[in-house]
């Protein structure tokens, strides 16, 4: 492939092309991109705030301070408070906050699961917790919340697939998995009735986000199942199309997606070329409210977790999109690859920064 052919088919070359149209028409203004980079490792210590701000980390997501089973079921305002000034103290912004509950956790060891279980008046009670999660977060102004709604967890294989350096990956095949138990406790969960659970909590919830405007942002099912389901359970945050439902079931600004872009690019056949598009769809929505920035290497039912430099998707690419849309939340890591002599993965999430903080600024420059 000769050079210029090579420039016209890459996002690389795109990118080249929109600077070249700048010198050639003074009156061409590019949007501007607008992301940050982002992390959500906790615990928000004082060390772990000088991590992150040693690798440009100036915004992040704090977890809980405690588990909201001790004491009040939701994190107190003071609580909030202090956590926002150990943060602001290293020069690090706290834009989103995740709850213990409602976590990407296994049905069977969740120890609040009344929300996903549909069990009432259990799950009231857990959602009048949401209602002063938003109303506190508010108050100190936290202006987005992460969520699952989830009832298998991160489901993967216990064998990682060997990688780089000696590092291992994350791996899903769907046609060697061996769950432990045929079905978890919530038994079979139809698409029918895993829908009316959904609906029942975004009814209660994304009217109080919309009073005290805070973003609520909700993680896909990772990974996306089969039509007959997983231990009898429909994953109907697994699609697209379910993606596309989801956000339509309340029509509000503050009711949108914890993209996390390793994850749907984990529901598409052919994740390389289709990525784009769905990043398009709910970007120019604006219901991405927040960015798990993965790649991944295969397609759904069969894929792993590698390096941000070496799946199937082009991150320079995606980057690019994301500025199309005018996406201004955060981009950050998730999941990394382990190994040994990296057992907090303190290493790869210093690599994952630096490849998104210049890719954050290429787009910049373009």
């Amino acid at each position: 492939m000769n050079r210029r052919h090579f420039l016209s088919t890459s996002a690389l070359g795109a990118a080249l092309s929109a600077t070249q149209a700048t010198a050639a028409n003074e009156n061409y203004q590019p949007k501007k991109a607008v992301m940050k980079l982002g992390c959500q490792s906790a615990p928000a210590t004082d060390q772990r705030l000088q991590f992150f701000k040693r690798h440009s980390v100036n915004n992040i997501s704090i977890d809980s301070p405690r588990d909201e089973g001790n004491g009040p079921g939701y994190p107190t305002v003071e609580e909030l408070s202090q956590l926002k000034e150990r943060a602001d103290k290293h020069g690090v912004s706290v834009d989103m906050f995740t709850p213990s509950f409602l976590a990407s956790s296994h049905i069977d060891n969740t120890r609040r699961p009344a929300i996903m279980l549909g069990q009432s008046p259990e799950r009231d009670k857990d959602i009048d917790d949401v209602h002063k999660m938003i109303q506190n977060c508010a108050k100190v102004g936290i202006p987005q919340i992460k969520y699952n709604m989830s009832i298998l967890g991160v489901v993967r294989l216990p064998q990682r697939t060997p990688g780089r350096g000696g590092s291992s990956y994350s791996t899903w095949r769907f046609k060697d998995a061996k769950p432990k138990t045929p079905l978890t406790k919530a038994g079979v969960v139809t698409p029918e009735i895993y829908w009316e659970r959904i609906t029942y909590f975004l009814n209660k919830v994304i009217p109080v986000a919309n009073e005290y405007k805070v973003r609520m942002a909700c993680h896909p099912h990772d990974p996306g199942m089969p039509p007959e389901g997983y231990q009898g359970v429909h994953t109907v945050l697994g699609t697209v199309d379910g993606l596309k439902k989801f956000v339509s079931i309340q029509e509000s600004p503050y009711h949108g997606l914890n993209f996390c872009q390793g994850t749907v690019s984990e529901m598409l056949e052919d994740p390389g070329k289709e990525i784009f598009d769905v990043i398009r769809y709910f970007g120019s929505r604006k219901k991405i409210f927040n960015v798990h920035f993965r790649n991944i290497r295969g397609k759904r039912s069969d894929f792993m977790e590698v390096y941000h430099d070496e799946g199937d998707i082009s991150f320079v690419k995606a980057m690019m999109v994301y500025k199309e849309v005018g996406y201004p939340y955060m981009m950050m890591p998730d999941h990394v690859p382990q190994h040994p002599d990296d057992p907090h993965g303190d290493q790869a999430f210093a690599f994952a920064y630096g490849y998104i903080r210049g890719l954050i600024q290429m787009a910049q420059q373009m």
